[in-house]
């Protein structure tokens, strides 16, 4: 219902007299209705603009659009349909009876356990040091004035580096003959050989931790850095031209400002960095071969290796029906990866700062 109100114009005569004029009436609207005209009117806009440039952005995104839909979302899809038919031949594309036999096979394979507990070793370690690495070496690099392009480019190497052969030279560095760089510097100071890599069943296996850590976090190092570094030259001056006057220790500095403003790419460098640890594939395979240590237990193995062991499996003659137990465990990994991705959003939700 609206309020109205009565307004007259009053004029005096000549005697004093007051004269009303006309009687003119004006009307209020809530503010509830306001909004509510203002919202048809955007969306009429946001309707007239679509019809205008919207075959534009149609046309546009397209053929990104039809090569995700290829490559990507009917692999998906198609992965997700496999895994619940263990008796799925690829050869004839036939599907068989319905079942999960495939999930419980994978569930009770120790093997797959392992390779889980290889992977979330890998995450545990290698994504919180790198993180914190990355970030202090974003703080130096921002603070330097000389040479700050040069240093750039030494930390961005490894992100444009092939895996494998990145992971070739650190065999090589941690190659367990006497040659071995480490090793040459053990025998320097008077010790004896370490079989970091390879094949070979005396691989100690915390010597092998040591390896895929120290690889895990070079390897990653020039992507964080690169976000870390736009993110800390788009932070206003004035914050720390103001820690300045009232000379606020650098470490407070870096806790209470760098850090709480860095907290959106924090949290995005956080969760592609455990999606990426979950997808550990070529960098184990460049150091330990394609058996990932031992032939007999795979010691090294990880959860993307072991869906790659039953996928070769049927590629290389074997049961064709492996392909639903690969399915699987891509799957269960799926599912790993994104639980752990919204309990990471959700945990920071009230900690990053937009």
């Amino acid at each position: 219902m609206q309020d109205k109100e009565i307004n007259f114009d009053c004029k005096v005569d000549f005697d004093g007299n007051l004269v009303t004029s006309k009687e003119t009436k004006t009307s209020k609207k809530t503010p509830k209705k306001i909004n509510d005209k203002k919202k048809k009117q955007n969306n009429k806009t946001a309707m007239l603009e679509w019809k205008k440039d919207g075959w534009k952005a149609v046309i546009s995104l397209a053929p990104a659009l039809l090569i995700l839909l290829v490559f990507t979302f009917y692999p998906i899809v198609r992965t997700f349909i496999i895994s619940f038919f263990p008796h799925y031949n690829y050869l004839d594309d036939s599907f068989g009876a319905f079942g999960v036999d495939s999930f419980t096979r994978v569930l009770s394979d120790p093997l797959f356990w392992r390779a889980m507990a290889n992977t979330a070793i890998m995450v545990l370690v290698s994504v919180p040091l790198s993180i914190i690495i990355a970030l202090l070496i974003t703080v130096l690099l921002n603070s330097i004035k000389r040479l700050q392009g040069f240093f750039q480019v030494i930390f961005f190497l490894p992100y444009v580096t092939n895996g494998i052969a990145f992971g070739l030279v650190f065999a090589t560095i941690f190659s367990p003959m006497d040659y071995g760089l480490i090793n040459t510097l053990i025998h320097f100071f008077g010790g004896k050989s370490i079989a970091w890599t390879g094949t070979a069943e005396t691989i100690p296996y915390w010597a092998g931790i040591f390896v895929i850590t120290i690889y895990s976090i070079w390897n990653g190092l020039a992507f964080k850095i690169l976000v870390f570094l736009s993110g800390l030259q788009g932070i206003d001056k004035q914050y720390y031209q103001a820690a300045q006057i009232d000379s606020t220790p650098k470490w407070r500095v870096f806790t209470k400002i760098t850090v709480p403003l860095l907290s959106p790419m924090i949290l995005y460098i956080t969760i592609t960095s455990l999606i990426g640890a979950f997808k550990s594939y070529s960098s184990i395979v460049a150091l330990f071969g394609e058996s990932m240590g031992n032939s007999q237990d795979r010691t090294f193995i990880t959860a993307v290796g072991y869906i790659y062991r039953y996928f070769n499996d049927v590629t290389s003659g074997g049961s064709v029906t492996m392909l639903s137990r690969a399915s699987a465990a891509a799957l269960i990994l799926f599912v790993f990866i994104m639980i752990i991705t919204f309990v990471q959003m959700w945990a920071n939700s009230k900690k990053v700062h937009y």
